[in-house]
């Protein structure tokens, strides 16, 4: 071959390989780059192979979904008559999860995307196909920002085919990659119910029982107002949207996507299609995060009134009975410290159990989170559902106890005396108390910390954080305020004989709660009333033995009916039979029994109302509500004439049934009280404070109505 024919051959071979990569370069249509990209550059006969219709969009201009919402038009492919294919042969758009655009607020709402997205769809290369295959033609789209407009782009490519696939490496993973954005089938149950003037998306199934966070339905067709707001509810097995209809009846089929986004985590949706009957049960109980207010889901005014009560809930701590034994230490700290005059050691004492309390209710805070990104539910107290945990808690009051007594010392003592007030040890005793305070204070939370992280409980790690971080402050705050208040030294009393024998007596409550801690970790009722009656037997020996025989009468009296007591006591009231594992003690003629889901279920379809007390050996308050309220022979019998059965859910222990039913209600933890009415399938959440007024007025109202339908019926 002649070197200038040879020339124009490779010439011309040039020329055709840069005619080919200039038809796979992207096309600028104005406000976009378009490009027709595929997953091969060779393909095989027979094989299915993914085309996508690539964009690359100018900042803040989108394109639309294939509902484009109240304005806009999704994108359309016109192929030309050179297509290798018919149209109809070629697979329609598989369309990526798409996200809201607000144009006017409340009025018009629109799908689409920004930025880079892809469009793929399937083709399949038929068994007899030749050589290649072109694919081309006119795609036109609507593109908007303030203005919107309609541009057009020529876009085409050619596929190679042989007896082996070669991959675009670059334009498969873009292609793959959209197609991890396209919604799944949804596997569970979809339903559409009219609801008054509203209608109520519901879904239950493993692809969403449990879960939480920011639901959003996107619709195939425009049956419902798309700016409309869409409440939402989670529960045990599902969610509820409420949407707002644009049309007069609801159709046969509601087809969509669904989307959830977690306060913590990626989005996720399903496709699915929704048939009109009955709200599917488990699908309410925890009202969705509204993400309008702000990625948190919680007002600037909102958050404040939970710090607000979080902070007041911690300065109640003070006065709880769990908590007072601990601070007898710190006060008796502070009176000897207050003697000598030592204020910067004062102060510094009251700084350094502030810190105590908070980092341990940080420390608490840490745990919580964790547990909760794991999956598990975590409830306040849970540290007190562990033997391991409560039985060393027990043993640390009751060696607190010995040194109150002065049977050992901690060097130069826990809290310090003297002139060791300024040691290294006497900051790491202060410390030692705050931390001990906010590790016994935890099963003692009233209403306004239960109402504070109840509220918080499923938000962002900050805002729970910052929640327990004020409780704690809270409960620090008394000491760290009389820690700086000038002249102090002047009010509190002065030191002398009298402190050693308080200091003994502050000994006792170390032990009642020590006590206490075993009446959580014993299953008999004989293993507490044991324990505090050993107590009251030993503070009954320590006031004769204190007195060195001087004890008037009425003294020696009393201290030998206190012995008498704690002798006769665990006889009386524990010693006695216990309940058999799986029964509930009996309250006047109402015998509870132990809650399930399948029992509630049981009672509500026989018509009957039901009582569910969750509750727990260590909780405080729930003790408080039994022996003040649910024990009470007049609330009882009103429970009774009211047909209402009396279930326990005991969370002593760690129990996955009862975690799933607080999260589900969005309590914290126990106590948390359900009210059933007769035959209702969703309970009351009453408060966690009772008291027997407002359950007989409950009870009642069910009573008169029960009353009123056998009248009718008559």
């Amino acid at each position: 071959m002649p070197f200038l024919t040879r020339f124009c051959f490779v010439a011309l071979l040039a020329l055709v390989s840069v005619a080919g990569k200039a038809l796979a370069e992207p096309v600028d249509g104005g406000h976009a780059r378009v490009e027709l990209i595929s997953e091969r550059e060779v393909a095989t006969p027979g094989e299915t192979v993914w085309l996508g219709f690539s964009f690359e969009l100018d900042e803040d201009w989108h394109i639309y979904w294939k509902n484009a919402g109240d304005a806009g038009i999704p994108p359309a492919m016109y192929w030309d008559e050179a297509t290798s294919l018919p149209e109809d042969e070629i697979g329609a758009i598989e369309w990526p999860v798409p996200h809201t655009i607000e144009v006017v607020e409340g009025e018009i709402m629109d799908y689409g995307y920004d930025d880079r997205v892809v469009l793929p769809f399937p083709v399949k290369i038929p068994e007899g196909a030749g050589e290649t295959m072109r694919f081309g033609g006119t795609l036109d789209y609507l593109i908007c920002k303030d203005i919107c407009i309609p541009e057009s782009v020529e876009i085409e490519t050619v596929l190679d085919l042989g007896s082996r696939q070669v991959p675009n490496v670059k334009q498969a993973d873009q292609i793959a990659g959209a197609l991890e954005d396209v919604p799944p089938a949804f596997e569970g149950q979809a339903r559409l119910s009219e609801q008054g003037e509203t209608w109520l998306l519901s879904l239950t199934g493993g692809q969403v029982a449990g879960m939480g966070g920011k639901a959003r339905f996107f619709p195939e067709t425009h049956d419902i107002k798309h700016a409309a707001e869409q409440p939402g509810e989670f529960g045990a097995d599902g969610l509820q949207l409420t949407l707002t209809p644009a049309s007069d009846s609801p159709p046969e089929t509601l087809s969509g996507v669904i989307t959830i986004t977690p306060e913590e985590g990626e989005r996720i949706a399903f496709a699915l299609s929704a048939e009109q009957g009955d709200p599917l049960e488990g699908t309410s109980g925890i009202a969705a995060s509204d993400r309008q207010a702000g990625t948190s889901g919680v007002s600037a005014g909102m958050m404040v009134t939970l710090l607000s009560l979080a902070l007041l809930g911690g300065l109640i701590l003070n006065l709880m009975p769990c908590v007072l034994p601990v601070l007898s230490i710190k006060a008796i700290g502070m009176v000897q410290a207050a003697s000598r005059g030592e204020k910067a050691h004062l102060r510094e004492h009251g700084v350094w159990y502030t810190v105590g309390v908070v980092l341990s209710f940080a420390v608490t805070a840490g745990v919580f989170l964790a547990l909760r990104a794991a999956g598990q539910f975590v409830s306040l107290g849970f540290q007190l559902q562990y033997p391991a945990v409560v039985a060393g808690l027990a043993l640390v009051m009751v060696l607190i106890g010995l040194w109150l007594l002065g049977v050992f010392t901690l060097g130069t003592s826990m809290q310090n005396t003297g002139s060791g007030l300024a040691s290294r040890s006497g900051n790491a005793g202060a410390f030692f108390t705050g931390v001990l305070a906010a590790v016994v204070g935890a099963p003692c939370v009233g209403p306004f910390v239960v109402g504070a992280l109840g509220a918080v409980i499923d938000k962002p790690w900050p805002i729970v954080m910052a929640v327990f971080l004020m409780l704690g402050f809270g409960l620090a705050l008394p000491f760290l305020i009389l820690s700086f208040v000038p002249g102090l030294h002047t009010v509190l009393p002065k030191p002398g004989a009298w402190m050693e024998r308080l200091k003994q007596a502050f000994a006792f409550p170390m032990f009642l709660t020590a006590a206490w801690l075993v009446t959580v970790l014993g299953n008999h009722p004989a293993a507490g009333a044991t324990a505090f009656g050993a107590v009251i037997l030993a503070f009954g020996v320590w006031l004769m033995s204190v007195s060195g025989g001087k004890l008037k009468a009425p003294v020696l009296a009393l201290g030998a009916a206190l012995s008498v007591f704690a002798i006769g006591w665990p006889i009386v009231t524990g010693l006695q039979e216990g309940p058999e594992e799986g029964e509930s003690e009996s309250y006047a003629s109402v015998t509870p029994e132990p809650w399930s889901p399948a029992r509630v279920d049981e009672l509500t379809a026989e018509g009957k109302g039901v009582f569910v007390d969750f509750t727990a050996s260590w909780c405080a308050t729930c003790q408080v509500n039994k022996r003040t309220t649910l024990t009470k022979p007049d609330v009882l019998r009103a429970m009774a004439d009211a047909n209402v059965t009396f279930l326990v859910a005991d969370f002593t222990r760690p129990d996955d049934d009862i975690a799933a039913e607080l999260k589900k209600r969005g309590s914290p933890g126990v106590p948390m009280y359900l009210l059933y009415g007769p035959g209702a399938s969703e309970p009351e959440v009453l408060p966690t404070l009772l008291n027997p007024g407002m359950m007989k007025r409950k009870l009642g109202a069910f009573e008169t109505a029960s009353l009123e339908r056998d009248q009718q019926g008559d």
